[in-house]
């Protein structure tokens, strides 16, 4: 079998390169902006730089048996029409590529980001309405992405399309690129390194699942190795909250409304002080939780982390300033944007490509 991986560096790509590397008889094929250097786990793969949004893909996808989309930019957050161009046009120049190039299947990382908004307290399986929260650009891309694939399907019968809908994703080689992207050179991470932070901002729909790295692999292995069709949420138990946090982490929850997690988003923002913008903050409070039931009787996948050590394991790499210098959206380097070095030579969070 014969699998190309868009975005095959980042978080979700270098766990699904670890996942087949596992398989016999599947061959590799990794496409990125930038590309990694050629060891590890990027060893003895065929590699082409390349950028979704701008054509070649076609050529790239001959002989593929499926594609697997992971290519996604959550910055640069003050760039819109940056992340719009990779997140929505990127990922219709990929279907198109994939249907002209005859390939069998189209596996697209989703999110739970493409639900409407919905409940804290049930659980929604594949079916709740996809129309993302309007605040939040990720979820509205997300959704728009979904759409396209529903027209491709329609138009296109023959090609197998699945969609990955995770929660957030975590394991700890991601730790400084989660920091950079979602946090910023001015977060304390050292204060992390005996797990320990002292006050959480706390609200009664700060609910969110998570899901390891190497769990979210394991799915996508599976759907490449089966004929399955159709939508997949992944989570694991259990639900993350700002009390169970304070638990973990010997912190104490402090009660803060959402106007004012909103408020403090958008002004820090606004001011380059951290790079998500507040669609962030109204996306965590209105997602729904999420059923990976499906997931389970038709791919046999259950997560062999639990949501609280996928945590874990990211903090310690946030601690750690862990990721892999081999790979540009994992790397570590000190000047990078979103990290202190990068401030210090005038790279503010949330401006500036490469991310």
């Amino acid at each position: 079998m014969r699998v190309v991986i868009v975005g095959a560096t980042g978080n979700a790509g270098t766990a699904l390169l670890r996942r087949l590397r596992a398989e016999e008889n599947v061959e590799i094929v990794g496409l990125a902006r930038r590309l990694p250097q050629p060891t590890g786990v990027y060893r003895d793969i065929e590699w082409h730089a390349t950028d979704v949004a701008a054509g070649r893909l076609e050529e790239l996808f001959r002989g593929a048996d499926a594609v697997v989309n992971l290519a996604w930019q959550i910055q640069p957050s003050h760039d819109p029409r940056r992340l719009f161009r990779t997140n929505v046009l990127g990922a219709r120049e990929v279907a198109r590529a994939a249907v002209k190039a005859g390939v069998g299947a189209l596996v697209q990382a989703s999110s739970v980001g493409v639900y409407s908004p919905g409940p804290k307290d049930a659980f929604v399986t594949e079916e709740h309405p996809r129309r993302g929260v309007l605040p939040s650009s990720y979820s509205r891309h997300k959704a728009l992405v979904e759409r396209m694939l529903d027209e491709v399907e329609d138009d296109h019968p023959t090609l197998r399309v699945v969609r990955v809908r995770p929660g957030l994703i975590f394991q700890r080689e991601a730790g400084t690129e989660i920091v950079r992207y979602f946090a910023g050179p001015l977060l304390p991470t050292r204060l992390l390194r005996r797990r320990r932070i002292p006050v959480i901002p706390a609200n009664r729909r700060l609910r969110m699942q998570a899901v390891h790295a190497d769990d979210v692999a394991d799915a996508y292995a599976r759907i490449l190795l089966s004929d399955v069709r159709g939508a997949f949420n992944l989570a694991a138990d259990p639900v993350l909250d700002p009390w169970l946090a304070g638990e973990v982490f010997h912190g104490v929850p402090v009660i803060v409304p959402s106007t004012a997690l909103a408020g403090a988003a958008a002004l820090s923002w606004g001011l380059r002080l951290q790079p998500i913008d507040p669609g962030w903050i109204h996306l965590a409070l209105q997602a729904p939780l999420m059923t990976w039931g499906r997931a389970e009787r038709e791919l046999g996948w259950r997560p062999e982390h639990d949501a609280v050590a996928a945590l874990r394991e990211l903090v310690d790499g946030i601690a750690e300033h862990a990721g892999r210098r081999s790979s540009p959206p994992l790397s570590n380097d000190p000047d990078l944007p979103g990290r202190p070095g990068g401030l210090m030579h005038g790279r503010l969070p949330g401006t500036g490509d490469p991310y």
